[in-house]
């Protein structure tokens, strides 16, 4: 493949937003429709040639490519940055994943953003923040990495806060940036560390570094620990993961594609990327695993009472987000980025049939809607087929993935797989309490619901035949293959062999013991959600009130600790202290000012007696002195 095309695939969405930020909608803002065209022609362009970019890789030993990069910025004897690619297995499948899922969105929105005043907006967005989606798992060296970092922060911020006149979305905009800057403040800092350390940015020079052991242990752990850090805000990994619920408030395509699929996927593949810093610092990599494990489940709690649909998948998302730093953490870089490739297809279909549910009933509270799938059958067929892909039933995608992550955690740390396995369990549950509620029974809203039109269908047909068939792919071994990872063997004896281990078992037992029970309580009516929510009444309000931490957050910290004394108290030095010093000197100089002031009464004989005085005063000292 000519080295020109591979940079086209992250070219082709940035003249994309040039051409409608500069052109389109300055000249052609009643043609609306011309912004998704352009949009959807660049995504598919970088769609086709990543394609084409992993047949190469194919078709190489090394299933790596070798791209001349360009001299970016050079301080002669001491910097020199260039402009490169890193073009392996993991960059082509992280391509492939954002334009996939981009590309599918982008068609999907045609629909969804119809009508609406800021839809030549809206594609400038998501143009941008496809580039710098595709930059950032594309360049080979960390200060690029973290400007198309912050760029994929900055279109977060601009598309959570879209419809801005909404004071609700325009305060989760607000938060989500604030909280992803805390952790991306450790990923700056892990950079600083290195940089200082060894002297280079580039990130096979490091990968070498790292593997020969020539960075200091504690260097190493510090560094890996600041680049997680960076990665647990993106990645809404716990204590960071209060944004990503409120940023539901943004169009629910941008959630499909932003908030399940691609930008908090961004800190799971910087792991992925920097994974030898972290295999060479266990203590990191149990930080990984630990912090993974743990953000499972307790999202997952959190999934267990939410109404607003939306919610109930950002909670999802935020679990399974931590099933793949658990998967880095005990299985290693295919383990993760395998179950990160399946969730990006079911998990934006699970959002995009949100959102076709929300433009036929124009609401996202399940408990007003209800009977849909009478209404609704192709949204209903391809939500249940994600909804079943997430809790992990064979043979759909999320089987595979969630097989390879929980026998990597029994065999390497039982807390954190049985942690894992009651995961399971809760996500059963809680996806099937969303299928119940919304889509059987009778309808309960006030709207007269409908079907999408083709243009949101078809998009969400095609993720769900991927939600099916894209764990098949390891099936045979070839994907973990592929990452250098495990051994290849028929399809026939993976497909059907994996069913003769006891553990596959065990989690389909957990997952249908999980559905049953949602059936049992929202569908068959046999055990009543409000009597069960009554005797679990501390853990239900503990749920639904999401530990309190936001209250934590905003309330104890924000205002009580930052607002009202901290900030308060730096007030008072800078008021009373600093510009008291100041105005004490001015005050003083004018006092000094208005005493001399009064010598000056404009009368000459006056002038001329001060002036004999000091004659004579000047006389008398000569004359005693001189």
């Amino acid at each position: 493949m000519p080295n020109s095309l591979v940079w086209m695939i992250f070219l082709l969405p940035l003249i994309s937003f040039v051409l409608i930020a500069l052109f389109i909608k300055p000249f052609l803002n009643n043609s609306p429709r011309i912004s998704g065209y352009i949009t959807i022609s660049a995504v598919a362009g970088s769609l086709i040639l990543s394609l084409w970019l992993l047949t190469s890789l194919l078709n190489t030993p090394s299933h790596e490519l070798i791209i001349p990069d360009f001299n970016w910025l050079i301080i002669e004897g001491s910097i020199n940055i260039h402009l490169g690619l890193t073009i392996d297995m993991l960059t082509v499948i992280m391509c492939i994943v954002v334009t996939t899922v981009s590309l599918m969105v982008q068609i999907y929105s045609q629909g969804y953003m119809h009508g609406d005043p800021g839809y030549h907006r809206y594609y400038v967005y998501m143009s941008l923040f496809t580039t710098a989606m595709l930059g950032l798992v594309m360049v080979d060296n960390l200060l690029l990495m973290y400007v198309f970092w912050e760029l994929v922060g900055l279109c977060s911020y601009l598309l959570i806060g879209f419809w801005f006149h909404r004071p609700a979305a325009a305060r989760a905009a607000k938060k989500a940036f604030i909280v992803t800057r805390l952790g991306d403040f450790g990923f700056l800092a892990a950079i600083l560390v290195l940089f200082f350390s060894k002297g280079t940015l580039d990130v096979s020079q490091l990968h070498g570094y790292a593997v020969a052991g020539a960075i200091g242990s504690a260097t190493l752990t510090w560094a890996a620990i600041g680049i997680f850090l960076g990665a647990a805000g993106k990645s809404a990994q716990f204590p960071l993961h209060v944004w990503l619920p409120d940023a539901m408030e943004g169009p629910t395509p941008v959630s499909a594609l932003i908030h399940a699929a691609t930008m908090v996927a961004a800190g799971v593949f910087l792991v992925a990327r920097m994974f030898p810093l972290f295999e060479h610092s266990p203590e990191a990599l149990s930080i990984v695993a630990y912090i993974g494990g743990f953000t499972a489940i307790f999202a997952a709690t959190m999934g267990l009472v939410m109404n607003d649909i939306k919610r109930v998948l950002a909670y999802s998302t935020i679990s399974q987000l931590g099933y793949m730093m658990l998967g880095l953490g005990v299985g290693g870089v295919a383990i993760g980025i395998f179950h990160l490739f399946n969730h990006a297809f079911f998990k934006a279909l699970l959002f995009l049939g949100a959102g076709s549910v929300n433009h036929g009933t124009k609401t996202f509270d399940m408990r007003f809607m209800g009977g849909l799938r009478k209404v609704m059958p192709w949204t209903y067929a391809t939500f249940l087929i994600a909804s079943l892909s997430i809790a992990g039933i064979w043979p759909l995608a999320g089987f595979w993935s969630k097989d390879e992550i929980l026998a990597s955690a029994l065999s390497e740390n039982t807390l954190l797989f049985v942690l894992s396995m009651i995961t399971v369990f809760m996500t059963a549950f809680y996806m099937f309490r969303v299928v119940f509620m919304t889509f059987g029974g009778e309808y309960r809203g006030s709207e007269k619901p409908h079907e999408s039109p083709p243009v949101m269908v078809v998009p969400m047909v095609v993720l769900a035949v991927l939600a099916v068939v894209s764990g098949w792919f390891n099936a045979t071994g070839g994907f973990s293959h592929l990452l250098g990872h495990g051994e290849s063997h028929s399809f026939t004896e993976g497909f059907f062999g994996i069913l003769s281990h006891p553990l596959p078992w065990i989690s389909l037992a957990m997952a249908g013991s999980g559905i049953l029970l949602a059936y049992a309580m929202y569908s068959a009516k046999w055990i009543s959600p409000h009597r069960i929510a009554w005797f679990f009444r501390s853990l239900y309000v503990l749920f639904s009130k999401k530990y309190w931490m936001d209250e934590l957050y905003e309330d104890a910290i924000g205002q009580r600790l930052l607002s009202d004394r901290l900030f308060a108290g730096m007030k008072l030095l800078d008021s009373k202290v600093i510009d008291g010093a100041v105005n004490g000197v001015a005050d003083t100089v004018v006092d000094i000012g208005n005493s001399v002031r009064r010598a000056q009464s404009g009368q000459l004989q006056l002038y001329g007696l001060f002036i004999i005085l000091g004659v004579l005063a000047i006389v008398i000292s000569l004359l005693i002195w001189g």
